[in-house]
Protein backbone atom coordinates (compact mmCIF):
# COMPACT_ATOMS: atom_id res chain seq x y z
CA UNK A 1 0.00 0.00 0.00
CA UNK A 2 1.10 3.56 -0.78
CA UNK A 3 0.26 6.29 1.82
CA UNK A 4 1.02 9.50 3.98
CA UNK A 5 0.97 8.31 7.83
CA UNK A 6 -1.04 11.72 7.79
CA UNK A 7 -4.27 10.33 6.14
CA UNK A 8 -4.26 6.84 8.10
CA UNK A 9 -6.90 6.82 9.63
CA UNK A 10 -5.43 4.34 12.06
CA UNK A 11 -3.18 5.41 14.59
CA UNK A 12 -0.76 3.68 16.47
CA UNK A 13 -0.73 3.08 20.74
CA UNK A 14 1.44 2.80 23.43
CA UNK A 15 -0.50 -0.09 24.98
CA UNK A 16 -2.69 -3.16 23.71
CA UNK A 17 -6.04 -4.00 25.96
CA UNK A 18 -5.93 -5.44 29.21
CA UNK A 19 -7.85 -8.17 28.70
CA UNK A 20 -5.62 -9.56 25.35
CA UNK A 21 -2.92 -11.56 26.74
CA UNK A 22 -1.13 -13.01 22.99
CA UNK A 23 1.58 -11.43 21.58
CA UNK A 24 0.55 -11.21 18.55
CA UNK A 25 -2.75 -9.68 19.28
CA UNK A 26 -1.13 -7.33 21.07
CA UNK A 27 1.29 -5.91 18.56
CA UNK A 28 -1.16 -5.72 15.88
CA UNK A 29 -3.26 -3.85 17.78
CA UNK A 30 -0.62 -1.23 19.40
CA UNK A 31 0.16 -0.91 15.64
CA UNK A 32 -3.14 -0.07 14.19
CA UNK A 33 -3.09 -3.52 12.18
CA UNK A 34 -6.46 -4.96 13.85
CA UNK A 35 -9.14 -4.06 16.26
CA UNK A 36 -10.77 -6.16 18.49
CA UNK A 37 -14.53 -6.54 18.21
CA UNK A 38 -14.79 -9.03 21.12
CA UNK A 39 -13.10 -11.74 22.28
CA UNK A 40 -12.02 -13.90 19.01
CA UNK A 41 -13.62 -11.54 17.10
CA UNK A 42 -10.72 -9.01 15.34
CA UNK A 43 -11.62 -6.97 11.81
CA UNK A 44 -8.49 -5.73 9.89
CA UNK A 45 -7.30 -2.72 9.38
CA UNK A 46 -5.68 -1.10 6.31
CA UNK A 47 -2.47 -2.04 7.61
CA UNK A 48 -3.51 -5.91 8.44
CA UNK A 49 -5.16 -5.97 5.00
CA UNK A 50 -2.54 -5.40 3.43
CA UNK A 51 -0.39 -8.11 5.23
CA UNK A 52 -3.22 -10.51 4.97
CA UNK A 53 -4.06 -10.29 0.96
CA UNK A 54 0.06 -10.94 0.43
CA UNK A 55 -0.51 -14.18 2.22
CA UNK A 56 -3.69 -14.86 0.75
CA UNK A 57 -1.96 -13.67 -2.88
CA UNK A 58 0.65 -16.59 -2.46
CA UNK A 59 -1.57 -18.87 -1.41
CA UNK A 60 -3.53 -18.32 -4.37
CA UNK A 61 -0.57 -18.30 -6.61
CA UNK A 62 -0.06 -22.16 -5.33
CA UNK A 63 -3.15 -22.87 -5.52
CA UNK A 64 -3.44 -22.18 -9.46
CA UNK A 65 -0.20 -24.12 -10.00
CA UNK A 66 -2.08 -26.63 -9.48
CA UNK A 67 -4.20 -26.33 -11.73
CA UNK A 68 -7.16 -26.07 -9.09
CA UNK A 69 -9.70 -23.53 -9.60
CA UNK A 70 -11.32 -20.83 -7.51
CA UNK A 71 -14.77 -20.56 -6.13
CA UNK A 72 -16.87 -19.13 -3.53
CA UNK A 73 -19.40 -20.50 -1.87
CA UNK A 74 -22.16 -19.62 0.77
CA UNK A 75 -22.04 -19.06 4.89
CA UNK A 76 -25.88 -20.50 5.35
CA UNK A 77 -25.72 -24.08 5.76
CA UNK A 78 -28.78 -26.01 4.75
CA UNK A 79 -29.51 -28.95 7.97
CA UNK A 80 -30.78 -31.56 6.01
CA UNK A 81 -27.55 -31.86 4.60
CA UNK A 82 -25.48 -31.81 7.38
CA UNK A 83 -28.06 -34.94 8.99
CA UNK A 84 -26.80 -37.11 5.63
CA UNK A 85 -23.40 -36.89 7.14
CA UNK A 86 -24.16 -36.60 11.02
CA UNK A 87 -22.60 -33.72 11.85
CA UNK A 88 -25.29 -31.32 12.34
CA UNK A 89 -25.87 -32.49 15.95
CA UNK A 90 -24.18 -30.63 18.64
CA UNK A 91 -22.95 -33.96 20.23
CA UNK A 92 -21.00 -34.61 17.09
CA UNK A 93 -19.92 -31.07 16.20
CA UNK A 94 -19.53 -29.16 19.01
CA UNK A 95 -18.59 -25.52 17.09
CA UNK A 96 -21.86 -24.90 15.28
CA UNK A 97 -23.63 -21.19 15.26
CA UNK A 98 -27.03 -21.89 14.49
CA UNK A 99 -30.01 -19.75 13.86
CA UNK A 100 -33.44 -19.56 12.13
CA UNK A 101 -35.05 -18.22 9.19
CA UNK A 102 -38.16 -16.24 9.42
CA UNK A 103 -39.74 -19.50 7.95
CA UNK A 104 -39.12 -21.25 10.88
CA UNK A 105 -36.32 -23.47 8.56
CA UNK A 106 -32.77 -24.16 11.08
CA UNK A 107 -29.71 -23.05 9.63
CA UNK A 108 -26.23 -22.98 10.16
CA UNK A 109 -23.22 -20.63 9.77
CA UNK A 110 -20.59 -22.73 7.88
CA UNK A 111 -17.56 -23.71 10.46
CA UNK A 112 -16.25 -25.87 7.25
CA UNK A 113 -17.67 -26.45 3.19
CA UNK A 114 -16.75 -30.28 2.87
CA UNK A 115 -20.61 -31.14 2.65
CA UNK A 116 -21.54 -28.44 0.45
CA UNK A 117 -19.11 -28.27 -1.94
CA UNK A 118 -19.74 -32.44 -1.75
CA UNK A 119 -23.21 -32.04 -2.94
CA UNK A 120 -22.85 -29.18 -5.34
CA UNK A 121 -20.59 -31.42 -7.51
CA UNK A 122 -23.18 -33.64 -8.22
CA UNK A 123 -23.95 -31.13 -10.68
CA UNK A 124 -20.63 -31.51 -12.79
CA UNK A 125 -19.64 -34.92 -12.31
CA UNK A 126 -21.13 -37.68 -13.76
CA UNK A 127 -18.24 -39.34 -16.09
CA UNK A 128 -14.36 -40.67 -15.15
CA UNK A 129 -14.11 -38.18 -18.05
CA UNK A 130 -14.84 -35.30 -15.32
CA UNK A 131 -12.17 -36.37 -12.98
CA UNK A 132 -9.75 -35.77 -11.29
CA UNK A 133 -10.07 -31.85 -10.93
CA UNK A 134 -10.13 -29.39 -7.82
CA UNK A 135 -11.48 -26.19 -6.27
CA UNK A 136 -11.01 -23.65 -3.59
CA UNK A 137 -12.19 -21.07 -2.08
CA UNK A 138 -11.10 -17.88 0.25
CA UNK A 139 -13.88 -17.98 2.82
CA UNK A 140 -15.72 -16.80 6.65
CA UNK A 141 -15.74 -19.66 8.97
CA UNK A 142 -17.72 -19.22 11.80
CA UNK A 143 -16.67 -21.73 15.06
CA UNK A 144 -18.33 -21.69 18.41
CA UNK A 145 -14.99 -22.17 20.73
CA UNK A 146 -15.82 -22.56 24.24
CA UNK A 147 -12.78 -20.19 24.98
CA UNK A 148 -11.17 -18.00 21.67
CA UNK A 149 -7.46 -17.37 23.16
CA UNK A 150 -3.72 -16.83 21.08
CA UNK A 151 -4.79 -13.77 19.64
CA UNK A 152 -5.40 -14.26 15.86
CA UNK A 153 -4.09 -17.78 15.87
CA UNK A 154 -7.86 -18.90 17.07
CA UNK A 155 -10.72 -16.67 16.45
CA UNK A 156 -14.66 -17.65 16.28
CA UNK A 157 -14.57 -16.20 12.49
CA UNK A 158 -11.67 -16.47 10.15
CA UNK A 159 -11.06 -16.46 6.51
CA UNK A 160 -10.26 -20.36 5.85
CA UNK A 161 -8.29 -21.25 2.41
CA UNK A 162 -10.34 -24.48 1.43
CA UNK A 163 -9.94 -26.68 -1.28
CA UNK A 164 -11.42 -30.13 -2.29
CA UNK A 165 -10.05 -32.38 -4.47
CA UNK A 166 -12.05 -35.35 -6.52
CA UNK A 167 -10.83 -38.02 -8.10
CA UNK A 168 -11.82 -41.57 -9.45
CA UNK A 169 -9.21 -43.92 -7.62
CA UNK A 170 -6.82 -43.94 -4.33
CA UNK A 171 -4.08 -43.89 -6.77
CA UNK A 172 -5.10 -41.06 -8.31
CA UNK A 173 -6.18 -39.25 -5.11
CA UNK A 174 -2.65 -39.74 -3.38
CA UNK A 175 -0.73 -38.08 -6.28
CA UNK A 176 -2.54 -35.26 -5.60
CA UNK A 177 -2.19 -35.15 -1.70
CA UNK A 178 1.68 -35.41 -2.55
CA UNK A 179 1.45 -32.39 -4.85
CA UNK A 180 -0.73 -30.30 -2.20
CA UNK A 181 1.61 -31.34 0.58
CA UNK A 182 4.35 -30.20 -1.64
CA UNK A 183 2.81 -26.98 -2.26
CA UNK A 184 2.61 -26.12 1.27
CA UNK A 185 5.83 -27.03 2.22
CA UNK A 186 6.48 -24.19 -0.99
CA UNK A 187 3.91 -21.90 0.88
CA UNK A 188 5.38 -21.96 4.18
CA UNK A 189 8.81 -21.12 2.49
CA UNK A 190 7.71 -18.39 0.77
CA UNK A 191 5.87 -17.07 3.59
CA UNK A 192 8.83 -17.05 5.52
CA UNK A 193 8.34 -20.30 8.57
CA UNK A 194 9.42 -22.99 6.35
CA UNK A 195 12.36 -23.74 8.38
CA UNK A 196 10.54 -23.84 11.53
CA UNK A 197 7.00 -25.78 9.84
CA UNK A 198 6.94 -29.32 9.88
CA UNK A 199 4.33 -32.08 8.27
CA UNK A 200 2.80 -33.56 11.17
CA UNK A 201 0.83 -36.94 11.45
CA UNK A 202 -2.29 -36.28 13.58
CA UNK A 203 -5.74 -36.91 14.41
CA UNK A 204 -8.43 -35.77 11.84
CA UNK A 205 -11.08 -34.62 14.16
CA UNK A 206 -14.08 -34.33 12.73
CA UNK A 207 -13.17 -34.82 9.53
CA UNK A 208 -11.53 -38.07 9.31
CA UNK A 209 -9.53 -40.54 11.04
CA UNK A 210 -6.28 -39.14 10.20
CA UNK A 211 -5.01 -35.22 8.47
CA UNK A 212 -1.41 -34.61 8.18
CA UNK A 213 -1.01 -30.89 9.61
CA UNK A 214 1.69 -28.32 9.23
CA UNK A 215 2.74 -26.93 12.43
CA UNK A 216 5.04 -24.27 13.04
CA UNK A 217 7.19 -24.55 16.32
CA UNK A 218 6.33 -21.34 18.38
CA UNK A 219 6.21 -20.70 22.18
CA UNK A 220 2.83 -19.52 21.08
CA UNK A 221 1.45 -22.77 19.94
CA UNK A 222 -1.69 -24.85 21.93
CA UNK A 223 -0.05 -28.22 20.43
CA UNK A 224 2.90 -30.66 21.39
CA UNK A 225 4.62 -32.50 18.58
CA UNK A 226 7.34 -34.78 18.60
CA UNK A 227 9.82 -33.29 15.87
CA UNK A 228 12.26 -35.66 13.52
CA UNK A 229 14.55 -33.06 12.23
CA UNK A 230 16.79 -35.14 9.75
CA UNK A 231 13.26 -36.26 8.25
CA UNK A 232 11.77 -32.62 8.79
CA UNK A 233 8.40 -34.71 10.06
CA UNK A 234 6.69 -34.73 13.28
CA UNK A 235 3.88 -36.02 15.56
CA UNK A 236 1.43 -35.11 17.24
CA UNK A 237 1.08 -35.80 20.68
CA UNK A 238 -2.49 -36.71 20.54
CA UNK A 239 -0.89 -39.44 18.45
CA UNK A 240 1.98 -40.25 19.51
CA UNK A 241 1.53 -44.37 19.86
CA UNK A 242 4.32 -47.26 18.72
CA UNK A 243 1.98 -47.92 15.65
CA UNK A 244 2.22 -44.48 14.55
CA UNK A 245 5.85 -44.39 15.12
CA UNK A 246 6.56 -47.22 13.46
CA UNK A 247 4.32 -45.86 10.44
CA UNK A 248 6.55 -42.47 9.88
CA UNK A 249 9.49 -45.21 10.54
CA UNK A 250 10.94 -42.93 13.77
CA UNK A 251 12.22 -44.23 16.88
CA UNK A 252 11.45 -42.06 20.20
CA UNK A 253 14.82 -41.15 20.99
CA UNK A 254 15.26 -39.51 17.61
CA UNK A 255 12.15 -37.36 18.61
CA UNK A 256 11.91 -33.60 20.03
CA UNK A 257 8.98 -32.64 21.88
CA UNK A 258 8.28 -28.93 21.34
CA UNK A 259 5.28 -26.77 21.40
CA UNK A 260 3.64 -25.90 17.67
CA UNK A 261 0.74 -24.05 16.09
CA UNK A 262 -1.14 -25.33 13.34
CA UNK A 263 -0.68 -23.42 9.96
CA UNK A 264 -2.65 -25.45 7.50
CA UNK A 265 -3.81 -28.99 7.23
CA UNK A 266 -4.78 -31.73 4.51
CA UNK A 267 -6.94 -34.82 4.99
CA UNK A 268 -7.31 -37.86 3.30
CA UNK A 269 -11.39 -37.97 2.99
CA UNK A 270 -12.26 -41.07 1.05
CA UNK A 271 -15.15 -41.67 0.17
CA UNK A 272 -16.51 -40.60 3.45
CA UNK A 273 -18.52 -37.94 2.02
CA UNK A 274 -19.27 -38.94 -1.42
CA UNK A 275 -20.82 -42.04 -0.27
CA UNK A 276 -23.60 -40.71 2.04
CA UNK A 277 -24.26 -37.45 -0.08
CA UNK A 278 -24.31 -39.69 -3.45
CA UNK A 279 -21.22 -37.77 -5.60
CA UNK A 280 -20.69 -40.38 -8.04
CA UNK A 281 -18.90 -41.15 -11.62
CA UNK A 282 -19.61 -44.19 -14.12
CA UNK A 283 -16.26 -45.10 -15.01
CA UNK A 284 -15.10 -46.77 -18.28
CA UNK A 285 -16.63 -49.70 -17.98
CA UNK A 286 -19.80 -48.19 -16.96
CA UNK A 287 -19.85 -49.15 -13.31
CA UNK A 288 -21.42 -46.29 -10.98
CA UNK A 289 -18.51 -46.06 -8.15
CA UNK A 290 -18.14 -43.05 -5.12
CA UNK A 291 -15.60 -40.20 -5.95
CA UNK A 292 -12.28 -40.46 -3.98
CA UNK A 293 -12.01 -36.97 -1.95
CA UNK A 294 -9.62 -34.86 0.01
CA UNK A 295 -9.80 -31.48 1.99
CA UNK A 296 -6.61 -28.85 2.60
CA UNK A 297 -6.73 -25.69 4.50
CA UNK A 298 -4.88 -22.81 5.54
CA UNK A 299 -5.82 -19.80 7.95
CA UNK A 300 -4.21 -16.92 6.70
CA UNK A 301 -5.27 -15.01 9.33
CA UNK A 302 -3.94 -17.30 11.96
CA UNK A 303 -0.34 -17.77 9.47
CA UNK A 304 -0.13 -14.24 10.25
CA UNK A 305 -0.68 -14.41 13.77
CA UNK A 306 2.26 -17.20 13.98
CA UNK A 307 4.70 -15.28 11.68
CA UNK A 308 4.16 -12.35 14.51
CA UNK A 309 5.05 -14.51 17.52
CA UNK A 310 8.37 -16.04 15.17
CA UNK A 311 9.80 -12.70 14.13
CA UNK A 312 8.35 -9.79 16.82
CA UNK A 313 11.23 -8.26 18.56
CA UNK A 314 11.14 -5.95 21.57
CA UNK A 315 10.47 -3.12 19.39
CA UNK A 316 7.57 -4.04 17.73
CA UNK A 317 6.66 -6.59 14.37
CA UNK A 318 9.09 -7.96 11.98
CA UNK A 319 7.37 -8.28 8.88
CA UNK A 320 9.26 -10.89 5.99
CA UNK A 321 9.87 -8.46 3.08
CA UNK A 322 7.46 -10.33 0.38
CA UNK A 323 4.43 -9.84 2.88
CA UNK A 324 4.90 -6.41 4.96
CA UNK A 325 2.33 -4.15 4.52
CA UNK A 326 4.64 -2.12 2.50
CA UNK A 327 8.36 -2.10 0.95
CA UNK A 328 9.78 1.18 2.62
CA UNK A 329 9.12 3.50 5.61
CA UNK A 330 9.81 6.68 4.82
CA UNK A 331 10.44 9.36 7.39
CA UNK A 332 10.72 13.04 7.01
CA UNK A 333 12.25 14.55 10.16
CA UNK A 334 10.92 18.36 10.33
CA UNK A 335 9.29 21.01 8.12
CA UNK A 336 12.09 22.42 6.43
CA UNK A 337 10.58 23.48 3.09
CA UNK A 338 13.76 21.90 1.76
CA UNK A 339 13.42 18.52 3.51
CA UNK A 340 9.54 18.39 2.86
CA UNK A 341 10.24 18.68 -1.19
CA UNK A 342 13.16 16.24 -0.89
CA UNK A 343 10.62 13.72 1.16
CA UNK A 344 7.91 14.00 -0.97
CA UNK A 345 9.78 13.68 -4.14
CA UNK A 346 11.27 10.84 -2.88
CA UNK A 347 7.86 9.30 -1.90
CA UNK A 348 6.59 9.96 -5.46
CA UNK A 349 9.54 8.44 -6.84
CA UNK A 350 9.48 5.65 -5.31
CA UNK A 351 5.69 4.72 -5.80
CA UNK A 352 7.02 5.29 -10.07
CA UNK A 353 9.32 2.74 -9.41
CA UNK A 354 6.88 -0.06 -7.83
CA UNK A 355 7.16 0.31 -4.19
CA UNK A 356 5.03 0.24 -1.68
CA UNK A 357 5.61 2.99 0.46
CA UNK A 358 4.39 4.13 4.26
CA UNK A 359 5.08 8.11 4.22
CA UNK A 360 5.31 9.28 7.69
CA UNK A 361 4.98 13.44 7.05
CA UNK A 362 2.82 13.71 10.18
CA UNK A 363 3.73 16.48 13.03
CA UNK A 364 5.31 14.11 15.21
CA UNK A 365 9.07 14.45 17.24
CA UNK A 366 11.91 11.77 16.36
CA UNK A 367 11.25 9.46 18.76
CA UNK A 368 7.95 9.06 18.42
CA UNK A 369 8.13 8.40 14.52
CA UNK A 370 10.97 5.99 14.79
CA UNK A 371 9.43 3.65 17.87
CA UNK A 372 6.30 3.58 15.02
CA UNK A 373 8.35 2.68 12.41
CA UNK A 374 9.74 -0.12 14.84
CA UNK A 375 6.37 -1.07 16.20
CA UNK A 376 4.75 -1.38 12.37
CA UNK A 377 7.78 -3.48 11.05
CA UNK A 378 8.31 -2.74 7.62
CA UNK A 379 11.66 -4.09 6.28
CA UNK A 380 13.48 -0.82 5.47
CA UNK A 381 13.29 2.54 7.16
CA UNK A 382 14.47 6.02 5.14
CA UNK A 383 15.13 8.81 6.40
CA UNK A 384 15.21 12.28 5.17
CA UNK A 385 16.56 15.03 7.48
CA UNK A 386 18.40 18.82 7.03
CA UNK A 387 21.42 16.57 8.13
CA UNK A 388 20.97 14.13 5.22
CA UNK A 389 20.36 16.43 2.64
CA UNK A 390 23.63 18.46 3.28
CA UNK A 391 25.20 15.13 2.29
CA UNK A 392 22.31 14.67 -0.85
CA UNK A 393 22.02 11.61 1.14
CA UNK A 394 19.22 9.39 3.08
CA UNK A 395 19.13 7.15 6.64
CA UNK A 396 18.36 3.56 5.12
CA UNK A 397 18.18 1.24 8.19
CA UNK A 398 17.00 -2.69 7.76
CA UNK A 399 13.95 -3.36 10.77
CA UNK A 400 16.18 -6.24 11.64
CA UNK A 401 19.73 -5.10 12.05
CA UNK A 402 21.02 -2.11 14.45
CA UNK A 403 23.19 -0.31 12.19
CA UNK A 404 22.00 2.44 9.91
CA UNK A 405 23.84 4.07 6.96
CA UNK A 406 23.79 6.83 4.74
CA UNK A 407 23.08 6.54 1.19
CA UNK A 408 22.84 8.86 -1.93
CA UNK A 409 19.61 9.89 -2.79
CA UNK A 410 20.23 9.12 -5.96
CA UNK A 411 21.06 5.84 -5.38
CA UNK A 412 18.34 4.90 -3.46
CA UNK A 413 15.67 3.67 -6.40
CA UNK A 414 18.65 1.47 -7.53
CA UNK A 415 19.61 -0.33 -4.32
CA UNK A 416 16.29 -0.75 -3.58
CA UNK A 417 15.26 -2.60 -6.74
Amino acid sequence: MNIRLSKLVTKTKKDAPRDEAAKNAQLLIRAGFIHKDSAGVYAMLPLGLAVLNKIIAIIRDEMDQLGSQELLMTSLQRRELWEKTDRWSDEQVDVWFKSKLKNDTEVGLAWSHEEQMTEMMRNFVSSYRDLPCSIYQFQNKLRNETRAKSGIMRTREFIMKDLYSFARSDAEHDVFYKDMSDAYVRIFDRLGIGEWTYMTWASGGAFAEFSHEFQTITDAGEDIIYIHKGKKIAINEEVMTDEVMATVGVKREELEQVKAAEVGNIFNLGTTKSVPLELNFTDEDGKVKPVVMGSYGIGPARVMGVIVERYADEKGLVWPANIAPADVHLVRLGDDPAVVKAADKLFEDLKSAGKDVLYDDRDESVGRKFADADLIGVPVRLTVSKRTLEQESVELKHRNQADEKMMKISDVITVLK
